[in-house]
């Protein structure tokens, strides 16, 4: 019932942009605070940046921090992540996952998302 589908994602040279967007089907989208995780080449699944129920508050990994942004449109139930000024070690399977509004203080823990969304590839080109 629940879908999560990510979109947008594709190959872009270093110094790039790409906007992220991840649609939010079968569910309240406002009821949850949704994030951004990656998983690179060879590497374990980590945060990149998480948003509050209203959008009110984020969250940003440092490998984040200046050049991501994270945004919701509640009555789109989308999320976006807008991602700047790219560079080849941000070369990734980007996901989008959701979790209940009151869990969002943990939302850099994987294992409190609920549900998870296929993912889109992202590959910078040096």
């Amino acid at each position: 019932q629940v879908q999560l589908v990510e979109s947008g994602g594709g190959l872009v040279q270093v110094g790039g942009s790409l906007r992220l967007s991840c649609a939010a089907s079968g569910l309240t989208f406002s009821n949850y605070a949704m994030g951004w995780f990656r998983q690179a080449p060879g590497k374990e699944r980590e945060f990149v940046v998480g948003i509050s129920w209203g959008g009110r508050s984020t969250n940003c990994a440092d490998s984040a921090k200046g050049r991501f942004t994270i945004s919701r449109d509640n009555a789109k139930s989308t999320v976006y992540l807008q991602m700047n000024s790219l560079k080849p070690e941000d070369t990734a399977v980007y996901y989008c996952a959701a979790t209940w509004h009151s869990n969002y203080e943990n939302i850099r823990r994987s294992h409190v998302m609920a549900y998870w969304g296929k993912g889109t590839l992202v590959t910078v080109s040096s």
